[in-house]
């Protein structure tokens, strides 16, 4: 890869933040010329434009991918995960014989720390920093979580430590230009139907996500899910030594008896981490989450007794299930993360003999709703529905005899909605089950949004002079 870019010419589709910090690495690298382009006008922009024009061999295209870009010139093109693989740009290149490569292809060339991927479905994120809090724990240092969490694995090129790890986040649009890239530990945490407008199909989602595991070798570990028959089926495919995780006892890995999370190490005794109930994440889906951080974790280095700890005392992280506030008796709970069917079924499952207000809806990524919708079914006492996939959820819970529903305009609108119709001791939660690229930058923003909504809610009514029980935390 490094021999694709010293002196060479190189183009960059998509300037969000992986995009640009890649720039600034092929920059670093001793490229000639780099080109760096994305579909929105200099206007909307001018971050990354600051950052970029300071080196002069960057040369930045805004407002569209235009295809003559892609000229027998170029060594190698760096795309950025958002960006859909199907463009013009892309076949042209694929024509020239010109190789696509991911920027976590990229940054894993220049880094020395050895890494931790985790790759799956649902759970990624909270998993990752799990992990990430108990290799701190256990005293490594530095370590950072990186990758599809915010973070790019770029941006951490010539400041981090060899002697450091770093623990990645990885989507299957990541994961699916690369070429060398290999974690030392490789986390498949589940498998479910998503992301079929970028992929296409299935299989190819399926496909993309399995790259995770191709470069290992036999000291290296692939950590798989024992409960999810798709994922299971990996196991002797690559070259990894293979380590379980799952809520019955496990050969080698991590799983539960008896109500107490343990690991186990082939024919030793196994080692007690903590109860079951005693894991400070709420849900069925987060006990996955504990399994496979454990066992990524010690699979890493780090001790039982570090590994129990963060296990006990981890907070959920902003956007996935995370508490907003608590207001007349009703708790507000921001999961923008959940955009998909699969992440919001699981959503709905974490909060047993409480109804719940569900806001739902985004952008369509060709997603079928149909259990979603037997879940809503059973769980939301209304569902409120808005963005490009209204309707389309509405004719799926229509099917199951559910029409505790109503439409709105915007998310600030859903909150009012969701308050009004909320009653003492249900939760109102922002559970979107589709991406937010029609209405917001990303499920961040739309998070942020909810919270400022839910906050703005509270003191509208306060201001009101009406007396509610309010509980903020």
């Amino acid at each position: 890869m490094i021999d694709l870019i010293r002196g060479n010419e190189i183009l960059v589709v998509g300037m969000a933040r992986s995009g640009v910090a890649a720039a600034e690495v092929l920059a670093g690298g001793g490229a000639s010329k780099i080109t760096i382009t994305d579909r929105k006008p200099e206007g909307e922009l001018q971050e990354a434009l600051i950052k970029l024009k300071r080196y002069p061999q960057i040369k930045i295209v805004a407002g569209d991918h235009p295809s003559d870009l892609v000229t027998a010139d170029l060594s190698v093109i760096i795309k950025s995960p958002g960006v859909p693989p199907n463009l013009e740009i892309f076949k042209k290149a694929e024509k020239l014989g010109i190789p696509i490569r991911s920027e976590i292809e990229l940054a894993y060339h220049f880094l020395r720390a050895p890494l931790v991927g985790i790759t799956g479905t649902n759970g990624k994120t909270t998993t990752t920093a799990l992990v990430a809090e108990m290799l701190k724990k256990a005293r490594f240092d530095p370590v950072e979580a990186a990758g599809n969490i915010g973070n790019p694995l770029s941006g951490l090129v010539g400041k981090f430590s060899a002697q450091g790890l770093i623990v990645a986040e990885l989507s299957s649009f990541q994961l699916e230009n690369i070429c060398h890239f290999r974690p030392f530990v490789a986390v498949w945490l589940n498998f479910a139907e998503d992301h079929l407008d970028y992929h296409g199909n299935l299989e190819r989602y399926f496909q993309a996500k399995s790259r995770i595991f191709e470069n290992q070798v036999a000291s290296d570990y692939a950590v798989l899910n024992a409960d999810d028959h798709a994922v299971a089926g990996l196991a002797g495919k690559y070259k990894a030594t293979v380590l379980w995780f799952g809520r019955k006892p496990v050969s080698s890995g991590c799983g539960v008896d008896g109500g107490l999370i343990k690991l186990y190490n082939g024919e030793a005794n196994p080692v007690n981490i903590c109860s079951v109930s005693e894991l400070a994440l709420p849900g069925e889906h987060n006990l996955e989450n504990a399994l496979a951080a454990a066992t990524a974790a010690w699979a890493a280095g780090a001790d039982p007794e570090s590994i129990g700890l963060v296990l006990q005392t981890f907070k959920a992280i902003e956007h996935r299930l995370e508490l907003v506030r608590t207001f007349n008796g009703v708790d507000y709970i921001n999961d923008s993360k959940g955009t998909n069917p699969g992440a919001t079924i699981k959503a709905l499952s974490s909060f047993p003999g409480k109804k719940i207000v569900l806001i739902a809806g985004g952008k369509e990524k060709g997603a079928d709703f149909t259990e979603l919708a037997e879940v809503i079914r059973r769980e939301v006492r209304l569902l409120v529905l808005l963005g490009e996939t209204k309707d389309k959820i509405a004719k799926a819970v229509d099917k199951t005899g559910f029409d505790h529903y109503r439409f709105v305009a915007t998310l600030e609108e859903a909150v009012y909605l969701a308050a009004h119709e909320a009653k003492k001791g249900d939760v109102v939660m922002l559970s979107p089950a589709c991406a937010s690229w029609d209405m917001f930058n990303d499920y961040e923003e739309r998070g942020k949004k909810f919270k400022e909504s839910v906050s703005q809610m509270v003191t509208n009514y306060l201001l009101s002079g009406v007396q509610k029980h309010d509980s903020q935390t």
